[in-house]
């Protein structure tokens, strides 16, 4: 197992490379790490490749991407923030939205590939207006149905590339592969080191870790649909974690008892991936769903909204016995890139928002100025910046000079 303070050095190392060596290095690294032998001619898919995937896929596959591209670019259309202006007496003030240029987006690796994961960062990056987004992933993960969905979710450019080799690439940029103003996507330890110690160079959305559930569910909840929902969160991989909070002792017995069965069965750490906690009454739950600050949080409880509204810590919320995370994974319409580990207590889902930066407008007119002059120039000579004061007093001593002559 690879310590903590190892990946920083190896991810330090291999940022340096890319920096200086560019597509030399990052074939180098996918040699190293993934076992593929790429020339920095065959990084980029060609259009005919996408082409290719799109009438190799099924129709079934097809429709389904498109419908869920429709709910994701509905849910982000009506979430997109619009420009404020405010106008008082000599003073127009704005707060105004803009896309950000260029967007690279991650596409993990691994034991599967996600084409989910090109919909829940493509269409919010699109309907956001950024006019460039770069897809990296790694090569044996593009599949036919990752490079259609990519297609038609309106990708530019995608390389078949990843790790933090690929993070490098796109922060500083190479012969073949654009540098980009902001990079997003879920990626493993490297990948999620490597953004972090890119950032500045460019931004990122978030440094993701391993995904998680907790589900609160009560005697109304049937035991079948949260064993199902816990089993599913597992199977992402085996650091992926999943709790139960129980206010039914009954409940929990039952679940456990099953899992209990299902890890024998299965030679498998399932008992290691979930934890049961009972508890005596919903403010205990809500308590601790609060200091967890879950990625994914499903109430099954009688009046689910009632408790989702006491739930302020929590990447996505998932109310009632027939909203499993999956239906937030693949098809309602947010996103399903959310903060981990904690981070929800400051941090959110990624959205539209990810890929739009606000600037303010400030226009006064001279009479404007000239009646807040005085506060202006005290508060800059309080702070010892004479010179600010300095840019206020000039504007109204050379229209006093020329009152002289």
């Amino acid at each position: 197992m690879v310590k903590n303070t190892d990946v920083a050095v190896i991810v330090r190392s291999i940022i340096s490379r890319v920096k200086n060596e560019g597509d030399i290095a990052v074939a180098f690294y996918t040699k190293k790490y993934d076992g593929i032998s790429i020339k920095p001619g065959n990084f980029k898919v060609s259009e005919k490749e996408t082409y290719k995937a799109i009438k190799k896929v099924s129709s079934d596959f097809l429709n389904t991407i498109k419908q869920a591209k429709e709910n994701i670019e509905f849910f982000q259309k009506k979430i997109y923030p619009k420009s404020t202006i405010i106008r008082k007496k000599g003073i127009v003030l704005k707060h105004i939205f803009r896309p950000i240029e260029k967007v690279g987006i991650y596409i993990p690796g691994g034991e599967f590939a996600y084409p989910s994961t090109v919909l829940m960062t493509a269409i919010p990056a699109k309907v956001a207006g950024v006019k460039k987004i770069v897809m990296v992933s790694p090569s044996n993960n593009l599949t036919r149905e990752v490079l259609a969905t990519a297609k038609i979710c309106g990708v530019d450019e995608i390389y078949r590339i990843g790790g933090a080799q690929a993070i490098a690439a796109l922060a500083y940029g190479s012969k073949t592969i654009p540098k980009v103003d902001k990079i997003v996507g879920p990626g493993n330890v490297f990948v999620t080191e490597a953004k972090k110690q890119v950032f500045g160079e460019v931004g990122i959305d978030m440094l993701a870790g391993p995904s998680e559930v907790l589900v609160i569910a009560d005697m109304t909840a049937l035991p079948e649909f949260v064993i199902a929902d816990l089993l599913a969160q597992c199977e992402h991989d085996k650091n992926a974690g999943a709790v139960l909070i129980s206010l039914s002792g009954k409940l929990a017995d039952t679940i456990m008892k099953s899992l209990r069965a299902l890890a024998k069965q299965t030679h498998s750490d399932l008992l290691g991936q979930v934890k049961i906690i009972k508890v005596a009454n919903i403010e205990q739950a809500i308590r601790i769903a609060n200091e967890t600050a879950a990625e994914h949080v499903e109430i099954m409880v009688k009046n689910p909204e009632k408790v989702a509204e006491r739930i302020k810590n929590a990447g996505a919320i998932f109310m009632g016995n027939y909203s499993p995370v999956a239906i937030g994974d693949y098809f309602a319409g947010p996103s399903h890139v959310l903060p981990t580990g904690r981070t929800a207590k400051f941090s959110s889902s990624l959205s539209v928002y990810d890929f739009i930066k606000s600037s303010s407008v400030i226009h006064y007119q001279k009479s404007s100025l000239n009646k807040f002059a005085n506060e202006v120039m005290k508060l800059a000579r309080t702070e010892g910046l004479i010179k600010h004061a300095d840019s206020i007093k000039v504007r109204f001593w050379r229209k006093s000079e020329k009152n002289k002559n």
